[in-house]
């Protein structure tokens, strides 16, 4: 047998072993790339989920007959519709039961100056009652609702349809010592004031301003009416 014969089958097993190899690869490049499209899609899936049913928010940002200006703020019952289904907050039905039934008072102080808290907040004959909503002009805030759940002080100031952020109320935004604060039983609320949750009998203030026109002394209780 000549060298030449001998050299052939050695480099057959050569390339034999290259064709393999290069099929390995390839198969682990196919998987690579089924994986990473297959993560895409997971990704792109849940995105379009969360976009159409994603938490109900907290604060008040686009929503319909959002009230941008200076107080007072009206009821402002309009496009409470479009703003409860905004937020994921659908109305109480006759029917439903309530495992919920709490109260807050509100104050609202801009400049140094009161602001009113008006009547029928979150009420109207078209709607019904909004899980949060107003009976008058006490600043007594009623929380109803047929399952056991938290609410936050954003969702009342979204079904308020009044602008409420981390530093803006209304038509008022922070701008030098001008800015929000929101006190809880006389004690100040640190962070985001749109996601504090709403507790039995809690006195809120929410004012904007300076320091030095804030009330004196900051409110901490409220007497609620018998029953409430």
């Amino acid at each position: 047998m000549s060298a030449s014969q001998v050299r052939q089958p050695r480099r057959q097993a050569a390339r034999a072993r290259e064709a393999a190899r290069r099929r390995q690869r390839d198969r682990r490049r196919r998987l690579g790339i089924a994986a990473t499209l297959a993560v895409l899609l997971t990704a792109g899936i849940l995105a379009a989920i969360a976009s159409r049913s994603g938490p109900a928010p907290t604060g008040s940002g686009a929503l319909a007959g959002l009230q941008t200006g200076p107080a007072p703020w009206a009821a402002n019952t309009a496009d409470l519709a479009a703003r409860l289904r905004a937020i994921g907050l659908p109305p109480l039905s006759a029917t439903e039961g309530t495992a919920v039934h709490i109260h807050q008072h509100l104050d609202i102080d801009v400049d140094g100056r009161p602001v009113a808290v008006p009547a029928l907040i979150g009420i109207d004959p078209a709607v019904g009652f909004a899980p949060l909503h107003v009976h008058d002009t006490s600043g007594v805030i009623h929380v109803e609702s047929p399952t056991v759940r938290s609410y936050t002080l954003g969702q009342f100031f979204a079904v308020w349809g009044v602008r409420f952020t981390r530093t803006c109320l209304g038509g008022y935004c922070a701008t030098g010592d001008r800015r929000l604060r929101v006190y809880v039983n006389g004690t100040p609320v640190h962070g985001d004031p749109t996601t504090l949750t709403l507790e039995p009998h809690q006195e809120i203030l929410v004012a904007f301003g300076t320091a030095a026109q804030l009330p004196s002394p900051i409110p901490s209780s409220y007497r609620f009416p018998p029953g409430l």
